[in-house]
């Protein structure tokens, strides 16, 4: 199928309503009328598949799904066109997509003896593997039912199994590094392709038989090591050791497992690595082990690493502190994790091999502020080291933020509350288990009271009271009032005071920086525009606009859905705001087609949390529905409808 036919069919599928052409032909950077032309073609693949596109007028592009048995059939077998079937998922990512195809697409229960038999590993590996794409199919609402001698499949609503599809099966496994950058590769080392092909098989076998599991980043990381480590070997340099005992070292499992990848690659590439370097790639093979398996001291990271490569990490941290105040420059896996990764890429770096991110996108869809703060981490590596990377490697460092900004979330205390009831604590019991139930992490209830017991309310360790009945006098802490028997309403209420996600919107975005409907056509003209009304707002530098410029030539800040949130390269304001445009007709942002425009500024030298706002953002980017009616909203009043 076309790539284009492609992306529309997901698209369809992916979306709760239907799509407007001109949606459709900003996110294929197309024509309206060559997306018509598209849909004809689509329709003729559909025909006699079990469903349809529908044009509705007025409101766009829907995907009709009649038989939804014939639907998957179709979809089994394009899948099996576009993608060869005697490809063997070599890593845990592409074990898991590759089971997940296999299960949205089949209306059969499949054993997981026969997959292990498909894809040449053991059961036990795949049990393991089974655990991590649960977490994934909950994310969409799906289960998997097991039955005993029967097997396993899917199990939910279909059209949360449909969003799933959209997702998984469109997207392609990486299994074998990226062709882009082996040439790249080639080329530096001074091997064929072939060689290095051999080095990547050999490695995936090692890695196998010894039943070490690393992420597919992980292993990118490795074989790119290894092959700049034959150059280096043979030019001479060595690999200086790092401050950790070898005889602990070589006692690891891992140590035997890179012993005998040094083994194969000596032989392969007719080189001699010295002892040192079967160190490091040990302590590479040991990285994701020590995070999952040690807990961590403040010498950990003094233990495994040179260090030159804590210096440059904690560098980089601080920097991202001082900007956006994640309170993770104490995170010591963050330090660790961090620190393994610039080891090699360093080597990277250094010979200009900024090597392609398959994650990008959704790096910097789900961690937008996780991926600012890699684009603060990598200017510390142009200062300290003189060099400069792209958007694909501060998506890496971006990762590891990421999780550390997560764990940061877990660590974080639940907000604490007391329930009051008039009618009896019967009822303020029920609101309990009802609150309970529903926000779980985010709220702990300290206690239930009647009324006239408010005033023996622990107020020094309650963030906030939910009350049935109304509470007129003034109480140092804030009071939500709900009905008696919670209903949806009451609950969005309670929601929205524990994720702060309306009274945000409306703090962020005033009335008067909110232009609907621009004429403007161009990225130049919308930038200009923007900070023009910013500095009427609010008092900014004259140097402003060329600091929004110079984060964008770092790395384009459109983020895919026709959206884009330039900024400064450093907060410059004396608050933090949205001056947002919504424009006639999509335009050139880099390498996308931008609609939506939101320039962010935040408060200069602030200590706030700003992930609520980010949460905003998020929400934007990934919500297709969403922005398609925020582009059609005529005033300010329904854009924040729209949001709430």
């Amino acid at each position: 199928m076309d790539t284009r036919i492609d992306m529309i069919l997901r698209e369809l599928m992916g979306s709760t309503q239907p799509l407007t052409g001109q949606y459709l032909a900003g996110k294929l950077e197309v024509s309206s009328r060559t997306v018509r032309d598209d849909i004809k073609v689509l329709n003729d693949l559909l025909d006699n598949n079990g469903a349809s596109v529908q044009s509705k007028r007025g409101t766009g592009y829907d995907l009709i799904i009649e038989d939804n048995t014939r639907f998957r059939s179709f979809l089994t077998d394009l899948i099996k066109t576009e993608e060869s079937s005697d490809v063997i998922p070599t890593t845990p990512d592409s074990r898991i997509l590759y089971m997940i195809k296999r299960l949205l697409l089949t209306e059969t229960h499949i054993k997981l003896d026969d997959l292990a038999d498909e894809m040449h590993v053991s059961k036990s590996t795949l049990q393991g593997d089974l655990k991590l794409m649960r977490g994934i199919l909950e994310k969409h609402h799906l289960t998997i039912d097991s039955k005993a001698n029967y097997g396993m499949k899917i199990d939910g609503s279909e059209l949360n199994r449909r969003f799933a599809m959209s997702e998984y099966l469109f997207n392609r496994s990486y299994s074998s590094p990226d062709q882009v950058w082996m040439d790249q590769l080639a080329a530096i080392v001074n091997l064929s392709k072939d060689k290095l092909t051999d080095v990547w098989v050999l490695l995936l076998d090692q890695l196998k038989e010894h039943q070490v599991t690393l992420s597919d980043i992980a292993i990118n990381n490795l074989f790119v090591h290894i092959a700049i480590a034959y150059k280096r070997i043979k030019e001479g340099h060595h690999v200086d050791l790092v401050q950790q005992e070898i005889q602990d070292i070589e006692s690891k499992k891992e140590f035997k497992v890179a012993s005998n990848i040094v083994s194969e690659v000596q032989q392969a590439l007719d080189v001699t690595f010295p002892k040192l370097e079967i160190i490091y790639i040990t302590i590479h093979l040991l990285g994701t082990k020590l995070i999952q398996e040690k807990p961590f001291q403040e010498q950990t990271a003094e233990e495994v690493m040179d260090p030159s490569i804590i210096s440059l990490t904690n560098k980089m941290i601080e920097a991202v502190e001082s900007k956006y105040a994640l309170n993770i420059n104490h995170d010591q896996e963050l330090k660790l994790g961090l620190g393994l990764h610039l080891k090699p890429a360093i080597n990277r770096y250094k010979y200009n091999m900024n090597i392609r991110n398959p994650m990008l996108d959704d790096i910097k869809h789900a961690y937008p502020l996780a991926f600012e703060a890699g684009i603060i981490a990598s200017l510390v590596l142009d200062e300290e080291l003189g060099v400069s990377i792209d958007e694909n490697e501060v998506a890496y460092l971006a990762l590891h933020i990421g999780a550390a900004m997560e764990r940061q979330k877990i660590n974080t205390r639940p907000k604490t509350c007391y329930i009051v009831c008039a009618s009896g604590v019967g009822s303020a019991q029920l609101i309990r288990y009802r609150v309970e139930a529903e926000f779980r992490s985010q709220i702990r209830v300290l206690g239930v009271t009647e009324f006239y017991k408010i005033k023996d309310i622990p107020f020094d360790e309650t963030d906030f009271i939910i009350s049935s009945v109304p509470i007129k006098e003034n109480l140092p802490v804030p009071v939500i009032e709900v009905n008696a028997i919670l209903g949806n309403k009451d609950m969005t209420r309670i929601d929205r005071y524990v994720s702060a996600k309306k009274e945000k919107v409306l703090d962020y975005l005033p009335k008067t920086t909110m232009f609907l409907n621009q004429p403007l056509s161009s990225k130049e003209a919308v930038i200009n525009f923007l900070a023009e009304q910013a500095s009427a707002y609010d008092s900014l530098p004259a140097d402003y606009k060329e600091r929004v410029y110079e984060r964008e030539e770092i790395a384009p800040t459109a983020y895919g859905n026709l959206i884009a949130v330039p900024h400064p390269i450093s907060p410059q304001s004396s608050q933090t705001f949205l001056t947002i445009c919504t424009l006639k007709r999509p335009i050139d942002w880099g390498e996308r087609k931008v609609q939506f425009v939101c320039l962010l500024n935040v408060k200069k030298n602030s200590q706030e949390d700003l992930q609520d706002l980010y949460d905003i953002l998020g929400r934007i980017v990934n919500d297709s529905s969403l922005i398609q009616k925020l582009l059609s909203a005529g005033t300010y009043e329904a854009f924040i409808k729209h949001l709430s």
